[in-house]
């Protein structure tokens, strides 16, 4: 049978990372295989009047997108066939999604997709690791688009920051500390009345769990009533609180928490699935395409280096982004803690993914000292190892078209006109000094990073999509045209970026101004 490799399957050693054996054959495990969509040329020219902000290109149901481009169902089944000539088993197939859930030993996917499978050592701790290209064959080339899940090393970071983990809160030696509740920070960025009903936001958890009790108690205690919370298993993912509120539960509460505090009668619907490539892209494709609670805003807090991604699962990840817009769906997604080098230590400049998608709205972070109104707002920056607002320019991604004539502007040397996609695009209170006071685990806490930014922002849109009685969508191009909608960040610096007036790679166009905003997009 002749093979081909898969563009874009190439798998690297995590750095540091060593061999200690080879995988048990007998080990079973899922890999998710992403197939082409139906009339591609029809889909690129739909999400190309959208990114001019064309909302007549916006499907009227998920149905109808399903059946114009979701998956053919001759691709599906030539994949199930060659997956069943290998001894795979097709667990799940989700034409709308285009994806279809193998299930089998490592021998028998070694055997179909040419790879070699090794258990691993990394001081993140172990997991099934290649290198090297898939293979797929031939006859399917053009059909497949990704496997995903072979590897299941950890694939991304939470963007949370617990206060007591900071070794100096006032590292910056000017601001006092100081802490609000996600109501206090709606007030204070003038959102728009409203309480998100009739609204949907999703929220992206790899790991982690929320307490029902927590959440009556916390919600209670801010007098918002209880908001409907609901969790979605994906890929086996569940609702698992560790007890521990430093682990992921602190940032399943900090989102569920944040959003279900300024829209508090929006129905959040948390989708939990396991932290890997297969894992993240399965949760975000269910969110997107699920017909029964249809959210019109996803909330993202996790994400990592773009270096520590395939290809593939950057481009399946981006191409349901893209899904996502021509359905009218926001996507938030925090832009990352590790300031201009997003925490790899090679002296370059990186960002984070998936927030360098350009079909997101990237989140970076701001510190703000406030009383009534707010008194000061600068980028988010407590030192080396102390957390940042992460931004820059992708390596990745090409820039789009609403960022054309933008300047990075550099905090030392000389500052560049942006040739890639440019991270954030919005900003808000991010640092854990000037956090927000929230519950996890039956503990009271000030949290911060841009995890808390996301969920933040996808409130807000669910009080601005309740108002307007439709979903705002795809709002980027929408911002870049009108800037006023938001309070430009104009001192601090992220690392190797500075803020200044206009768009810039620590806080992107600025933080909220709700009200403004919300006659905008």
């Amino acid at each position: 049978m002749e093979r081909k490799p898969l563009k874009g399957s190439e798998r690297a050693v995590l750095p540091g990372a060593r061999i200690l054996r080879a995988s048990d054959p007998a080990e079973r495990l899922e890999v998710t295989v992403v197939v082409r969509r139906r009339a591609q040329p029809a889909f690129a020219a739909r999400v190309a009047r959208l990114d001019s902000s064309d909302q007549s290109a916006v499907f009227s149901s998920r149905d109808e997108f399903a059946k114009q481009h979701g998956a053919n169902a001759a691709d599906m089944a030539a994949v199930g066939a060659f997956a069943k000539a290998h001894g795979l088993s097709v667990v799940e197939e989700q034409p709308a999604r285009r994806t279809l859930l193998l299930s089998g030993t490592v021998a028998q996917f070694s055997d179909a997709f040419a790879v070699q499978l090794h258990h691993m050592e990394h001081a993140e701790g172990t997991y099934r690791g290649r290198t090297g290209v898939i293979e797929v064959p031939a006859t399917l080339a053009g059909i497949i688009e990704a496997v995903l899940g072979l590897d299941n090393r950890a694939q991304a970071n939470t963007h949370f920051r617990v206060r007591n983990r900071i070794a100096d809160v006032n590292a910056r030696g000017t601001q006092a500390a100081a802490s609000y509740t996600p109501t206090q920070l709606a007030s204070l960025y003038g959102f728009p009345d409203g309480t998100g009903e009739g609204q949907c936001v999703a929220v992206i958890e790899l790991g982690g769990g929320y307490r029902p009790q927590d959440l009556k108690v916390y919600f209670g205690g801010l007098g918002v009533g209880s908001p409907t919370i609901t969790a979605v298993s994906v890929d086996h993912g569940t609702n698992t609180p560790t007890g521990d509120p430093n682990s992921a539960d602190g940032e399943v509460m900090l989102d569920v928490e944040v959003v279900g505090a300024i829209a508090p009668k929006a129905r959040v619907v948390v989708y939990f699935a396991p932290n890997t490539d297969a894992g993240f892209l399965d949760a975000v494709t269910t969110a997107i395409h699920d017909s029964s609670n249809r959210p019109s805003v996803i909330s993202i807090s996790w994400g990592g280096p773009e270096a520590r991604w395939t290809a593939q699962a950057m481009t399946a990840m981006d191409q349901a982004f893209q899904e996502a817009a021509t359905l009218g769906v926001t996507i938030c997604v925090a832009s990352g803690d590790n300031g201009s080098s997003d925490g790899i230590s090679d002296g370059g400049d990186h960002v984070d993914f998936p927030a360098s998608s350009p079909f997101v709205l990237a989140c970076g972070g701001t510190s703000l000292q406030a009383g009534s109104s707010i008194v000061s707002e600068v980028v988010w920056n407590n030192g080396v190892g102390n957390g940042a607002s992460g931004g820059g320019a992708s390596g990745f991604f090409a820039k789009p078209h609403w960022q054309s004539g933008l300047v990075a502007t550099k905090a030392h040397g000389k500052s560049l006109p942006l040739s890639m996609r440019g991270v954030p695009d919005v900003a808000a209170d991010a640092d854990p000094a000037t956090g927000y006071i929230v519950r996890v685990d039956g503990t009271d806490l000030v949290i911060g990073g841009t995890s808390a930014v996301a969920p933040l922002w996808a409130a807000l849109l669910a009080r601005i999509n309740q108002i307007a009685g439709k979903p705002a969508g795809y709002i980027n191009p929408r911002l870049y045209a009108n800037p006023q909608g938001l309070r430009d960040i104009v001192q601090g610096s992220n690392g190797d970026y500075s803020a200044a007036a206009g768009w810039d790679a620590c806080t992107g166009l600025g933080t909220p101004n709700g009200v403004a905003l919300a006659g905008i997009i």
